[in-house]
Order: structure tokens, then C-alpha cells, then sequence
């Protein structure tokens, strides 16, 4: 629905100079209105001009674009990179030709969410790497303006930090004197970076505020590393926490002790409790065999979110998910990578009972599930009624298995999404699994089209056509990933080329 101020907004800002020369005499309440306006017509000009002239103490993007009274589309999901880079030129103009009508006192870019389709009119995202690079970029030309009597500006974001960017970064974080621009970080994402790199930019991003971090892919961290930085930086307001694959490995030059315990894990359990407001979780491609209970059962506040996948659980692990107090909170659970029905049947019933009344979510890629187990799987997810996402790619079922199992997800009144494997039938026989990337893009497509079309119709005959199937053979789309993929490729590249060297070397050692 559209108000008649909306509607006039709309037609003012659709005449850029004509909108540029009344905003003088624009009452101040209407500059938001004339925001969205400006922002759903992918007029530029009119955002910077706003926020040059922006006479109120707050600018939050995320609240400027969601839904409101006079217009109640969401445009939070365009991450339209000429209104991005408008709003952001805006801000420094603020700065540099307020003088003394300056008002701002916090903008916050914040609430913009990043998809794979944009519906602005250009189509050109600004993804959150490019968010970071712009505005630290502009931190730093106006550190470069001579100081005057202006205050500070507290800017909030969300920073993605890879080796691509970490110096403009590190110098609008640690500005040479007083800034105008004062960068306050409430999440904060790491890739392709040092130990030591990520050590630094995090003491300098505000971790006393940071609500969320995530460390992914190729920061290469061991236990010994995030020891050191949950216990020297320190993060009370966390409420999610990602680490990267192997996190919790022995630094390479550890003795394991006698008595058997590890005191890295300890610590870090430890350290972990201390955060009073962690919810989520994710230590995915981490070996913990054997130490669920260590990690888990110090956290004061029930998680949320839990992200096992290929942790090497084993029934002692299992056992204690199943029972502990998280078990009845979890909303998002992602188990990939385990054998369930098959080595953990009692235990992984359990567990989804416990938690049928939050889950919302759930993860079960490459855990083995065969054409045998669709009936324990069946019986184990029929009271999760809240359940509105279902992901099982990677497992070896027939066409046949899919459609029994398809039938009773309809009984699941609030799913929306699965994604369901490619069938085995449409693989040459005796395919193995696990399969690699190679192995799994080599099935037969036409097969696939009519054994999918076929699973829509199970779904439709029960009248579930608002359920949305499909098969990411490759994943499900990462907006992160995408951004920086060719930097994290050259990353690996040199990652390669410094192992063969090392190898190299060794062998002319052993010579």
C-alpha cells in the first residue's frame, strides 16, 4: 500500500534537479519519506543531496528502507550499488558543507540484505565487501580534510575484512588523530586473512560491541590461536560466532599431555561461557570426537543455532546433544556429514523430539541416508511441525524413496523450502558416496527434470504447491563468496604454490 505523501514524494524525486533545489524547504520529518522515495526510483543524486542536507540526529538504513505506514514494500534487499555508494558520498558531504546546520549524529548502514537477484533498476549490487572498502575508503579522505569544530559522526556496520582491503581498513579504523567518521562495528566477517592479521583488525573494530563474527575458509586458525583471541580480545555482547575448519586442531608443535585433556578445548569452553549472550554456533569441518559435552555444557545461555557438520561425532557426542538443555531451544541445526539413522538412530530421534518445538531449520547433507532409512527419517521429522526448512543433499536415494518421503513432508504444515538430492537413479550404477564435485555434476539430466517434476506433483496432488524444491548441486548461493571469489582464488593459488615450495625443500633436505 502507497499513502498520497508517499506518492508525492515519489513524483518530487523522480525531477532529480527539481528535488535537489525544494529540499531547503522540505519539513524534516519528510526527509525519511523522500529516502525511500529516492532509493525505490534509484535516484543517486537525490540520496547524496539528502544526506548532505539530512536534518535529523539519526539515519538507519535498514529502518528508512523496511516496510512503514505509507509505503509497505521492503526494499532491504536491494543492495542497489549506485544508492549505496550515493548514501556514502552523502555522509562525507554531510561532513565536509554542514558547518554548523550538522545534526547527524548516527548513521548506520546496517539492515541492507544481500541476494542473488536485485531488483533495483541498474541491478549492480554492492555486496558487503564493497560496503567496507567504500566506506573505509571515505573514512580515510576525510581524515585527510583539515580538523574543525565538527563532532564525530558514529557510523554502525557490518564489515567484511580480507587481505584485499585489510590496510584501508586497518587506517580508518586506527585514524592518526581525531576523525569525523567513527567506524562501530556490530558484525564482523573474516576471510583470507593472517592469525596475526585478524588478531590486530579485531582489537581495533569494537569488539566490546560486536553482536556477530564469523571467521571462514582461509583464515587458518588452530586451537591455540582462538585460545588467544577469545581470551585477549573478548567479545560480552557476542550472540553468534563462527570459526573456520580445524579450528580446534593441537598447534602443530603441541604435546599432547598424559592425563589425555585437552587444554586448549578447556580454555576455550571457558572462554565461550563468559559470553552471556551467545546464541549461535557454528564449528563446522572441526574434528571433536569425543568432546561435545567439554564445549557445550559450560555455555550459560541455551543455543539457538548449532552448526556440527563433518565434526566426527561420535555416540558419546550424540548422546549428549540429544539430552542437553540446548536440545529444546535449537531453531537451526545443521548435523551434515554424520552417519544419523544409521549409527545414532535412538539418539537422533531423540534429539529431533527434544527439539521439535523450535526447529526451524535443518541440515542434513551427506550423512548416508539410504532408500532403507527413509521410514526412521519419516517417523523422526513427523513431530517437528515448526519445521520450514529441510536441506539433504548428497544422499544415496532412488526416485522411489524420494516420493514416499516427499509425501509425508506435506503433513509439515509450515515448511517452504527442501532441497533435495539429485536421485541415484539418475547416476550410472554403483556410483559411490561421498561424491566429489566431478562425480556429482556427471547424472543425467533429462532423468532428473521428469523425476523432479514428478516430486512438484506429489506436492501439488496434497496441496502443497507453496513448497520450493530444488537441487544446489553446488550449494546453496553465499552473496560473501561470490563478492570476493577471485581474490579467495588467487588466495589459494599462492596457498598451493608455497606448499609445492615447502615440499620442494623438504626433499632436497632428505637428499
Amino acid at each position: 500500500m502507497w499513502s498520497l505523501r508517499f506518492i508525492s514524494a515519489e513524483a518530487l524525486v523522480s525531477h532529480p534537479e527539481v528535488a535537489q533545489q525544494s529540499l531547503d524547504g522540505v519539513a524534516h520529518n519528510l526527509y525519511p519519506l523522500l529516502f525511500k522515495a529516492s532509493y525505490l526510483l534509484e535516484q543517486a543524486e537525490v540520496i547524496r543531496a539528502l544526506l548532505e542536507r539530512w536534518p535529523l540526529e539519526e539515519c538507519r538504513l535498514g529502518a528508512l528502507l523496511g516496510p512503514s505506514a505509507d509505503h509497505s514494500e521492503d526494499l532491504r534487499d536491494r543492495a542497489c550499488r549506485a544508492c549505496l555508494e550515493a548514501f556514502v558520498r552523502g555522509l562525507a558531504d554531510h561532513v565536509l558543507w554542514a558547518g554548523g546546520r550538522q545534526r547527524l549524529r548516527v548513521a548506520d548502514l546496517t539492515g541492507v540484505r544481500d541476494v542473488q537477484v536485485q531488483r533495483c533498476p541498474c541491478g549492480k549490487a554492492l555486496g558487503r565487501w564493497g560496503r567496507t572498502e567504500l566506506l573505509a575508503r571515505t573514512c580515510c579522505e576525510l581524515q585527510a580534510e583539515p580538523p574543525g569544530a565538527r563532532y564525530p559522526i558514529e557510523v554502525l556496520a557490518d564489515l567484511f575484512v580480507t587481505e584485499g582491503n585489510f590496510k584501508v581498513v586497518m587506517q580508518a579504523l586506527d585514524p592518526p588523530r581525531p576523525a569525523p567518521l567513527r567506524v562501530h562495528c556490530l558484525s564482523f566477517r573474516a576471510d583470507s586473512l593472517g592469525p596475526g592479521q585478524l588478531l590486530h583488525v579485531l582489537r581495533l573494530a569494537g569488539p566490546g560491541q560486536l553482536r556477530k563474527l564469523e571467521v571462514v575458509h582461509n583464515v587458518r586458525l588452530h586451537a591455540g590461536h582462538v585460545q588467544q583471541l577469545l581470551a585477549q580480545v573478548g567479545f560480552p555482547k557476542l550472540t553468534s560466532l563462527t570459526l573456520p575448519a580445524k579450528a580446534f586442531d593441537a598447534p602443530p608443535a603441541c604435546t599432547p599431555p598424559p592425563s589425555g585433556e585437552d587444554p586448549f578445548l578447556t580454555s576455550i569452553a571457558w572462554e565461550l561461557s563468559q559470553m552471556t549472550q551467545l546464541t549461535e554456533l557454528s564449528v563446522a569441518f572441526s574434528t571433536l570426537t569425543g568432546k561435545i559435552r567439554k564445549l557445550l555444557s559450560p555455555l550459560r545461555t541455551p543455543l539457538r543455532a548449532l552448526d556440527l557438520a563433518n565434526c566426527s561425532l561420535n555416540h558419546a557426542d550424540m548422546a549428549f546433544l540429544a539430552n542437553c538443555a540446548h536440545a529444546t531451544h535449537l531453531e537451526v541445526l545443521d548435523l551434515s556429514g554424520h552417519s544419523l539413522v544409521n549409527l545414532f538412530p535412538s539418539t537422533f530421534f531423540r534429539l529431533l523430539g527434544r527439539a521439535a518445538q523450535t526447529l526451524r531449520v535443518l541440515t542434513l547433507e551427506e550423512c548416508g541416508i539410504e532408500d532403507g532409512h527413509v521410514n526412521t527419517l519419516i517417523l523422526a521429522l513427523s513431530p517437528c511441525l515448526e519445521l520450514r526448512e529441510l536441506r539433504f543433499l548428497g544422499n544415496p536415494l532412488s526416485a522411489r524413496a524420494l516420493r514416499r518421503l516427499f509425501a509425508a513432508l506435506c503433513e509439515l504444515p509450515k515448511l517452504q523450502c527442501v532441497e533435495f538430492p539429485v536421485p541415484k537413479d539418475c547416476y550410472p550404477e554403483g556410483a559411490a558416496y561421498p561424491q566429489d564435485e566431478l562425480a556429482m555434476s556427471k547424472f543425467d539430466q533429462q532423468k532428473y527434470d521428469v523425476i523432479a517434476e514428478d516430486l512438484r506433483a506429489v506436492l501439488l496432488r496434497a496441496g502443497r504447491g507453496d513448497i520450493q524444491v530444488s537441487t544446489p548441486i553446488f550449494g546453496s548461493f553465499d552473496p560473501d563468496i561470490q563478492e570476493t571469489s577471485n581474490e579467495l582464488g588467487a588466495f589459494l593459488l599462492q596457498a598451493f604454490k608455497t606448499a609445492l615450495e615447502n615440499f620442494s625443500r623438504a626433499l632436497k633436505q632428505m637428499e
